[in-house]
């Protein structure tokens, strides 16, 4: 598949907004400890990521009731759901100045990733979380995602790379109260 930029200015994919806010100063702490880790911008994407993967839980596994939405809120409250972790991956990424997008795949529901730019490509990465049945790794060399369309069955992945989250996962995420109404809110298409 190829994977289409929603802009063509590459520098829209490292902007910070109202969601990817990597100014804030928890995104910015939890950047700088990862990036001490790291020996090269490819160890530090590794490193975001399994951050974002193994330490928010996905809040429909942990059972936990709240909806995040902006990145700092993500990283200080520690759950969220697939768009949530997306948006905290995409602003660590963002925060050393590694172009990141976020983009979607269409199940029942819209499921939400992200793709980072290294060496002129843009490789998709999941940090959903894993569980039994999901393992998702960080991988330039071929996607390792969670989730893998079945076509037969409707499912598929969207190709568009957006520098900011589509409006239709934001405004489900915002006007959600918990994620019992948001599980019954969720986008089923983009």
């Amino acid at each position: 598949m190829e994977l289409i930029q929603n802009t063509p200015d590459l520098s829209a994919y490292l902007a910070a907004d109202e969601v990817i806010d990597h100014g804030h100063p928890v995104v910015r702490e939890a950047a700088a400890r990862l990036a001490k880790e790291s020996v090269d911008s490819y160890a530090y994407a590794r490193l975001a990521f399994e951050f974002v993967r193994d330490t928010i839980p996905h809040s429909q596994d942990s059972g936990d009731l709240r909806v995040t939405w902006r990145a700092s809120d993500v990283l200080e409250q520690g759950t969220g759901i697939c768009y949530a972790k997306a948006h905290a991956l995409a602003a660590l990424l963002r925060a050393e100045d590694i172009p990141t997008a976020l983009c979607y795949q269409q199940f029942d529901v819209v499921h939400g990733l992200v793709a980072v730019r290294f060496d002129g490509a843009w490789h998709r990465q999941d940090p959903r979380g894993n569980k039994p049945g999901v393992d998702a790794e960080f991988s330039l060399d071929g996607e390792r995602l969670a989730f893998t369309p079945d076509p037969e069955s409707g499912e598929r992945d969207h190709p568009v790379l957006y520098a900011e989250p589509h409006p239709a996962v934001l405004g489900v995420l915002k006007a959600a109260p918990d994620r019992p109404y948001l599980w019954r809110t969720l986008p089923t298409g983009l």
